[in-house]
């Protein structure tokens, strides 16, 4: 089995898939949604889908200072 990787518009990646020699049998599709948010974003969360995964923890420091300080017992 041979990968490749199809770049262009629905029309030309069609149009290689059927040049394609052999049997095709996955393929696996980016499709960009139309934007319809002003320059800059819409506000909207882009990671909210993902928070059931996260994990929060109150007293967590992420501060750039908080990463790079050893702290006691290290």
């Amino acid at each position: 089995m041979k990968a490749q990787v199809l770049k262009g518009s629905k029309r030309q990646i069609a149009e290689t898939v059927v040049r394609i020699s052999g049997e095709v049998r996955e393929a696996i599709v980016f499709v960009e949604e139309p934007s319809e948010a002003p320059e800059g974003g819409s506000g909207e969360d882009i990671f909210a889908e993902m928070e059931p995964f996260t994990v929060r923890v109150g007293s967590a420091e992420c501060s750039r200072e908080a990463i790079y300080t050893r702290m006691p017992g290290e």
